[in-house]
């Protein structure tokens, strides 16, 4: 399908030789190879790269795939491999896999390796193209969108064994008419990290946030506002954390963790649902640790987000609160935030009732003119 030997982007896509082995041994017995391509052979030897050079591979084309080493094109120095698996021939649907050396990683090479087989697969005839990662492997996501792959979703219990456990693969596919070069974000990443106005910070939820995480939302406040209201387990907090970076390249949420700027110190959380992006329109949530509270870094932090969020082309936010919630809803006026109405009944409450809803909106065009606030 695919030719033998494929130079585009700065790197080489050729046939494994057994000059090959210890670079492969290198790439595939590391532990980050490993954590996110469980089905990696292991111990991974140089008796089991040779099979691979002299065997695995070459099986790999007999099946109607490919499998390449991507190559370094002016030393010819392997730096990862990558792979096209035939699905479908009648549907002209295949899989592409990659790996890179440890010390091939940081400098483009997925990315390029994978535009340079994608572009010629197309070429070749392929119709479709998908490219599966476990949901909280951010830079292989990453690779995909740069390499033109769009987000389809997520697959349930589609990845290979892990300790007896299956865990769920996000889709990414390429088509032959979808267009060339990387794919835009719904929601990009923050301006270098983070937002702040020197007395709040925020930046993505990440794994280490998930025991300040777990506390904020057993504290029974919290878990009032809660859908439904009922306290989380410490593996959703894990969960949440471990998953953030996944759900703001799919475009589904910005979730943030709030820190107090003068110490870096976790404060609270705050997170954008973009729950209708064809009218441009997402959720906002919000809230603070008690230590946080009383000192303006709610209403900081909800008029950041509602900036960040104008600036990159939505056009309407919403939150809800309680109707007893006055401390919530003034932090959504300092924001900009007018009340729009009550939904009634709109939340599930304690002992199946239900639990009315005051709707609050801010605009793009409510903004004033000039640099942001």
């Amino acid at each position: 399908m695919t030719p033998e030997t494929v130079e585009a982007y700065g790197v080489r896509l050729r046939l494994f030789r057994p000059g090959d082995t210890g670079d492969v041994v290198a790439g595939c017995a590391d532990p980050v190879t490993r954590r996110f391509i469980p089905a990696m052979p292991h111990p991974y030897t140089e008796q089991t790269a040779r099979w691979w050079i002299t065997e695995g591979a070459p099986a790999a084309w007999t099946a109607g795939g490919a499998a390449y080493a991507i190559a370094d094109p002016r030393s010819d120095r392997l730096l990862g491999g990558i792979g096209l698996t035939l699905l479908s021939a009648v549907r002209g649907h295949w899989e592409l896999g990659y790996w890179v050396t440890p010390a091939a990683r940081g400098r483009g090479v997925a990315t390029a390796a994978a535009r340079a087989l994608a572009d010629a697969a197309l070429a070749a005839g392929a119709g479709r193209l998908e490219l599966l990662t476990l949901l909280d492997n951010g830079a292989s996501q990453r690779v995909a969108l740069a390499a033109g792959f769009r987000y389809e979703g997520d697959r349930r219990a589609a990845g290979a064994p892990q300790d007896g456990v299956r865990h769920d693969m996000s889709v990414w596919v390429r088509l032959a008419d979808d267009p060339p070069g990387p794919v835009a974000r719904l929601l990009p990443d923050l301006p270098a990290g983070r937002l702040t106005d020197g007395v709040v910070t925020l930046r993505r939820l990440a794994p280490d946030d998930a025991d300040a995480l777990y506390r904020l939302h057993t504290l029974p406040e919290v878990v009032a506002n809660r859908v439904p209201p009922a306290p989380p387990t410490r593996d959703w907090a894990e969960r949440r954390c471990h998953l953030a970076e996944h759900h703001w390249l799919a475009g589904r949420a910005a979730d943030l963790a709030v820190l107090d700027a003068t110490t870096g110190g976790f404060a609270g959380g705050c997170a954008l649902f973009y729950d209708e992006p064809s009218t441009g329109q997402a959720m906002l949530g919000y809230s603070l640790l008690p230590e946080a509270r009383g000192r303006g870094f709610a209403s900081r932090a909800v008029r950041l987000v509602t900036d960040w969020a104008f600036d990159i082309g939505l056009a309407r936010l919403w939150a809800g609160t309680r109707e007893e919630n006055v401390a919530s809803r003034r932090v959504l006026e300092k924001a900009g935030f007018r009340r729009e109405g009550l939904l009634r009944g709109r939340l599930p409450g304690p002992d199946g009732t239900r639990v009315d809803s005051v709707l609050h909106a801010v605009l793009a065009t409510d903004r004033p003119a000039g640099p942001a606030r």
